[in-house]
């Protein structure tokens, strides 16, 4: 990792650069901010067209083009100082985001400027725009689904508007077909996908073509009749669903070693009595199915605050980091916001480590409402010497080094106004020093 950081800090402020190679953190620091403006668009079909929620004053729909947005997954990208973001669903719902399509983006943040460029997916090369060369397309060309998606249809369900025509004859995938919230890169080059519809999991090749069919998630606690876990949004649904909707695959880690994938549940099973607990699955890579080990986490609040997680990456073989948060938004100290954020927060947790109740122990590493920026860097995210990142949904961490987090917000354009009142929320890359060294390995 450390080729890579050297190149991340390159164009830093001095004083960033010397924080990040401290060999002892002194406190949790702000390090650095970078924004990609709400209204960033790529090449693609006509998208928004079934969106129907308050738009923060942006119309619809996006005429032969798509919203760079709704990052819920950030790997390293093609060179040193680029990174993969992968979208999710689009706008937020099922039903609203059959022409937004699935991709992933490769981007670079630049710390010096505060901006955020599209870099060439392959090279990493800076481009001055998003274009095809700056993405990857998800697709189904090679018919590997058991199910109808989008581009079998002949029109939008519930609408008389003409599925586009390069959706249907590429089988590109669309947020109606699938709600991607994670996503990992193996050693073979291939992706592995969390979805939230099924829960599923999905695995796509280095081109972006589907490469088997999506792999369900057995019931494996045995929690109520269902032999599977199915969310009411799963197209094979068999029966009564067993998981609320959007509470599927939120989070997903692949250990260092690069042989289990950890899957992470963003809600309880509606037959579990544990109503604070979200249950983590191993699945193994080289056989291609779950192992049977689970892992409960407990959630700090279920009931005041809509508590959830947003996000799940691994340390090393048996320490992961969690993002949980709360469902408000906005800055608490501003009194536009008139049920601001209370709880966004980044955990450690320990799969070797288990309490008597069962639940993996958890330690604080962040809290996004209270980081302190003595240099000033966070612009109109800090009050006070304090950066708040208040977003709704805050979907991304990735570790640079052993004392610096990379995180960024799903800013569910253009419905989301956690930064400026009615306003859409940019997309925002920080950069954080931690209080003390994780024990990250090499990957």
């Amino acid at each position: 990792m450390l080729n890579f950081l050297k190149h991340l800090s390159f164009g830093l402020p001095i004083p960033l650069v010397s924080l990040i190679f401290t060999s002892q953190s002194v406190a949790v620091e702000l390090l650095g901010r970078s924004v990609l403006p709400a209204d960033t668009f790529a090449p693609g079909p006509t998208s928004g067209q079934l969106v129907k929620d308050n738009t923060n004053g942006r119309s619809v729909p996006f005429i032969n083009r798509q919203p760079v947005q709704g990052f819920s997954g950030v790997l390293l990208g093609p060179k040193p100082g680029t990174f993969l973001v992968m979208v999710d669903n689009g706008f937020g719902a099922k039903a609203n985001s059959a022409d937004f399509l699935l991709r992933i983006y490769a981007v670079e943040p630049d710390f010096k400027t505060g901006q955020v460029f599209p870099v060439h997916f392959q090279t990493g090369e800076r481009l001055t725009s998003f274009t095809r060369e700056s993405f990857l397309q998800l697709n189904d060309s090679a018919n590997q689904l058991r199910f109808p998606i989008i581009a079998d249809r002949q029109f939008y369900p519930g609408t008389s508007i003409v599925v586009d025509s390069e959706i249907q004859s590429n089988r590109w995938l669309t947020g109606r077909d699938f709600d991607l919230e994670s996503f990992r890169k193996t050693r073979d080059g291939t992706y592995w996908f969390g979805d939230e519809f099924g829960p599923f999991l999905l695995h796509v090749a280095a081109n972006g073509q589907l490469i088997e069919t999506v792999l369900p998630l057995p019931n494996l606690l045995r929690l109520g009749d269902n032999p599977f876990v199915q969310s009411p949004d799963n197209p094979l649904l068999d029966g009564t669903a067993n998981l609320a909707r959007s509470k599927g695959f939120e989070g997903m880690a692949l250990n260092t070693s690069g042989t289990k994938l950890y899957v992470m549940l963003e809600g309880p099973l509606a037959a579990d009595t544990k109503r604070d607990r979200l249950l983590i699955h191993e699945f193994d890579l080289a056989t291609k199915q779950y192992t049977g080990k689970t892992f409960s986490y407990r959630l700090d609040n279920t009931t005041e605050n809509g508590q959830a997680m947003g996000d799940l990456t691994a340390i090393n073989d048996y320490e992961l980091i969690v993002i949980e948060r709360d469902s408000n938004q906005g800055d608490f100290n501003n009194p536009a916001f008139d049920k601001p954020a209370q709880s966004k927060r980044i955990y450690k947790v320990d799969l070797n480590q288990v309490d008597s109740e069962g639940f993996v122990e958890k330690e604080l590493l962040v809290d996004l409402l209270n980081i302190p920026d003595p240099n000033n860097l966070g612009g109109n995210g800090t009050t006070n010497g304090i950066f708040t990142f208040p977003f709704f949904t805050i979907e991304d961490v990735l570790p640079i080094d052993n004392k610096t987090l990379l995180v960024i917000n799903d800013n569910n354009y253009p419905l989301s106004a956690g930064r400026t009142p009615n306003q859409p929320d940019n997309t925002e890359f920080i950069l954080i020093q931690l209080d003390k060294p994780l024990n990250l390995a090499s990957f």
